[in-house]
């Protein structure tokens, strides 16, 4: 069994911070929820009640508690509302590669509050864990995931087609990838402390 991690607290830009899972974060759950695609990507609970959003809160803890990866709340903090969600999902770590997802709340859409998550969860994965590859999966026609991703770093590796079960449908998936040896987004280089 893999060992438990520690989800770390973490600022990601000027405006957000990166931390665990709170049961004071079931409004987030309900916002999801509501949403006609995240709860199609994700084990996001739809319909929504307060008994599966805090099954889905301590499956975050539990997915931590076991090695899996690596769940944030995305806050926003000028009032500590959470706002979406990004993973480092850990499965392939003995194979030198982990898988990111992420998903922000109506309101919180097209505001560089995504970008900003992923590219410190990316450099802290890169550089602190030593990951040597970080991956994320994009829809084709998502084309603001796309480029939060092409913005964060990222290339598009290639189309990999009936990829993921998405609602009833399988579908195709853009591959986007960072290694660790290259620069990060911006070509400034994360320094050690």
């Amino acid at each position: 069994m893999a060992q438990p991690l520690t989800v770390p607290s973490m600022t990601a830009g000027a405006d957000f911070v990166l931390r665990p899972w709170e049961m004071s974060d079931l409004p987030l759950v309900r916002e999801a929820a509501a949403d006609e695609y995240i709860p199609l990507v994700t084990t996001i609970p739809s319909p929504y009640s307060d008994g599966a959003a805090e099954a889905y809160v301590r499956r975050q803890w539990q997915r931590a508690a076991t090695g899996a990866g690596y769940p944030f709340a995305i806050v926003r903090t000028r009032d500590r509302r959470p706002v979406g969600s990004i993973g480092l999902w850990l499965k392939d770590a003995a194979e030198g590669r982990a898988t990111l997802g992420y998903w922000m709340t109506g309101p919180a859409r097209r505001q560089g509050v995504a970008g900003a998550a992923l590219r410190t969860v990316t450099t802290w994965a890169l550089h602190e864990l030593r990951i040597p590859r970080v991956q994320l999966l994009v829809e084709p026609w998502n084309t603001a995931s796309a480029r939060t991703a092409e913005s964060a770093g990222y290339v598009s590796e290639g189309l990999l087609r009936g990829w993921q079960q998405v609602g009833d449908r399988r579908r195709d998936m853009i591959m986007y990838a960072r290694l660790q040896e290259e620069p990060p987004a911006g070509g400034r280089v994360p320094t050690g402390g």
